[in-house]
């Protein structure tokens, strides 16, 4: 990772984390408080919201606001960026995301709306008003958004989430080439299977190979190593070796169906 003070120098002393009471965006804002960076923790789970927060302000010498508001509300990223324009945020890290192991056709559509406002409206609406207030300050900042393995081909099982996750990492390859003159830097960080609560509780089946299981810390550390130097970062290099066969060795028609046939014996 960059030297502390380069860091706080490129990044402020203040950062924005959404998703950030379990998981990956736990593990985020533990990196970044001690790194000695005061937080604004976004997240609907206010229990473990609170938990963490007390545990972090014990821990390290930092402040932290929280927000406890529900991404799926259409006003959600307004609530947000309130606490943090207040605290002159400059890097942000949009880690939620809502997913669900099931078939296309067994899912509600209230579920999908659900899943298209917290993975696609309110990340979207959140970064742009962040880049928006990053420019109209004239600071430098960073923006760092989480995508998946499954969003880089059509996956059954997990076909809206997959397809909410492709967006990420192209809205994010495409603001990493857009705002880097303005001194923002962009990344997406596409992590595979992760020790998280979410993947454990989906009882994933393996037959063969078992994935490379990553920390939720091991990713989180990756991602903001390679914040800026890449528009798309893959964690894990067992996760960055899949990616190869799939994306740039094989025919994208077979590396579907091999993905397909993985996910089918995972959870099928």
């Amino acid at each position: 990772m960059r030297h502390q003070d380069d860091f706080l120098k490129r990044y402020g002393n203040w950062a924005l984390v959404v998703g950030a009471a379990k998981g990956i965006g736990a593990a985020f804002a533990k990196n970044l408080a001690q790194q000695g960076v005061n937080l604004v923790l976004a997240d609907v789970a206010e229990e473990e919201l609170k938990e963490i927060t007390i545990q972090l302000e014990a821990e390290n010498k930092i402040a932290i606001k929280i927000v406890i508001v529900d991404l799926r509300d259409t006003d959600a990223h307004l609530k947000i960026m309130g606490a943090a324009i207040t605290e002159n945020c400059r890097l942000l890290i949009y880690n939620a995301a809502i997913s669900a192991v099931r078939k296309f056709t067994d899912t509600s559509t209230n579920e999908l709306d659900s899943l298209l406002q917290v993975n696609v409206s309110t990340q979207l609406k959140i970064v742009h008003a962040f880049a928006r207030h990053l420019k109209d300050k004239e600071q430098k900042g960073g923006i760092l958004l989480m995508s998946s393995l499954a969003g880089l081909l059509g996956m059954q099982l997990v076909a809206a989430y997959a397809a909410t996750k492709a967006f990420a990492w192209n809205l994010a390859e495409a603001l990493h080439h857009e705002l880097k003159p303005l001194g923002i830097d962009v990344s997406t960080c596409i992590a595979g299977a992760t020790l998280s609560q979410t993947y454990l509780d989906t009882k994933p089946k393996y037959s063969g190979i078992k994935p490379q299981l990553q920390s939720c810390e091991e990713v989180a550390d990756y991602a903001l190593k390679m914040l800026g130097s890449k528009a798309i970062c893959i964690s894990g290099f067992s996760n960055r070796l899949n990616y190869f066969f799939l994306t740039r060795v094989l025919p994208r028609k077979m590396a579907a169906r091999i993905a397909n046939k993985v996910i089918g014996k995972m959870y099928g």
